[in-house]
């Protein structure tokens, strides 16, 4: 399941929650539900994207019983109930949907949804202890979340390319800058794409793009508006400079 895919599922059981709890209220909640999956409009869809985008990554980087109390957080905002209580049959069915969906995404993360569920401690990766593995994972995470210029976050409907960067490392604990041109500092320079390892930052048009080198020649990034977060080859040509922020070249 894709982060787009799993936002737009996070909108409808929102929606069908509102409906069964107000019915007068469910056409507008269907038009806030949409729109707040996206990231696009203010208030609860919005943070309800936020939190979710959250989950996601703690998921990415193994940490179970961090994306199980995130969880607990975005439930708790979407239907008013914790994992373990309910307002109603509607809020509970809404909260078994999403507790399906939250399971099925731990699983294909390869984290354990039952240590998840019963709050047990999973091992995750935080600053120079971050692999490379673990924030490629983070990364695909947002493939088809669409390019938005000086995006951030999923609640401003996209990101841009050093967006995209600061999230995925600060999800590990790397901690890099905002801009690309700050990023193209960071951590140790790498001769070549010959020498690049995955997690790599790969630095093109002199500074003004970035995006995480995946291996083989290939790189994740978001491109431009109009696009969206998508994995494409890469050449020396094309590369101003080659950063390498994990590990002994990570950022103190």
């Amino acid at each position: 399941m894709s982060m787009t895919q799993a936002l737009t599922r996070v909108g409808e059981i929102r929606t069908e929650i509102s409906a069964l709890q107000d019915p007068t209220a469910a056409r507008g909640a269907s038009s806030a539900g949409t729109t707040g999956a996206s990231g696009t409009a203010p208030g609860a869809g919005a943070a309800s994207a936020t939190d979710f985008a959250s989950v996601l990554a703690a998921v990415g980087a193994g940490d179970a019983q961090g994306a199980s109390d995130l969880f607990g957080s975005l439930l708790s905002s979407l239907t008013g109930t914790s994992t373990g209580s309910g307002t109603g049959s509607g809020a509970a069915a809404g909260a078994s949907d999403l507790a399906g969906l939250f399971s099925s995404l731990v699983s294909a993360a390869g984290a354990s949804s039952t240590g998840a569920a019963a709050g047990t401690a999973a091992t995750g990766t935080t600053g120079a202890a971050a692999t490379a593995g673990a924030v490629l994972e983070t990364a695909k995470q947002y493939l088809g979340v669409p390019y938005v210029w000086g995006g951030e976050s999923l609640a401003e409907g996209g990101l841009d390319c050093s967006g995209l960067v600061q999230l995925v490392f600060g999800a590990h604990g790397v901690d890099l800058p905002r801009v690309a041109k700050d990023q193209m500092r960071q951590g140790t320079e790498v001769a070549s794409l010959a020498q690049a390892q995955p997690g790599d930052l790969i630095v093109q048009r002199g500074g003004k793009h970035i995006g995480i080198y995946l291996g083989d020649g290939q790189m994740i990034h978001a491109p431009k508006p109009g696009r969206t977060v998508e994995i494409t080859p890469v050449t020396d040509a094309s590369v101003t400079t080659i950063r390498r922020v994990l590990g002994a070249g990570a950022p103190s």
